[in-house]
């Protein structure tokens, strides 16, 4: 088999993603996204993290990466440890389990009024 350049597999791995070939996706912070992507021509599995794509497919967007895996289950576990280290992962787009974030969305973070108020009586 041809051996892909880096923007090759780039391209064949935003296709993938935008036919909905991604096993897995999830929203992480900063407008960025994580896919776990297996390639049905060669079934090498990808772990695939871009940010958003404002030009339309003109430009890979900065801080574009993936990693490539010889089995599904290494490219799993790859994903979940990057969901992990990534602290913060927002909805997925997957069929199984969602993804969900590990914080509150709310703007009301009990820790923070508590330490406001102390702060306002040592005023």
């Amino acid at each position: 088999m041809e051996e892909r350049s880096e923007e090759q597999v780039i391209s064949r791995l935003f296709d993938l993603e935008n036919g909905g070939l991604a096993a897995q996706r999830a929203e992480l912070t900063g407008e960025r996204f994580l896919s776990l992507i297996q390639d049905p021509d060669n079934g090498i599995g990808y772990v695939f993290q871009h940010g958003l794509d404002e030009t339309e497919g003109a430009e890979v967007p900065p801080g574009t990466e993936y990693w490539e895996y010889d089995t599904w289950e290494e490219a799993q576990r790859a994903f979940a440890q990057l969901l992990d280290e990534d602290g913060r992962a927002g909805d997925s787009e997957t069929g199984g389990a969602e993804v969900r974030d590990r914080y509150s969305a709310s703007d009301e973070d009990l820790q923070i009024e508590e330490e406001d108020s102390v702060g306002e009586q040592a005023d």
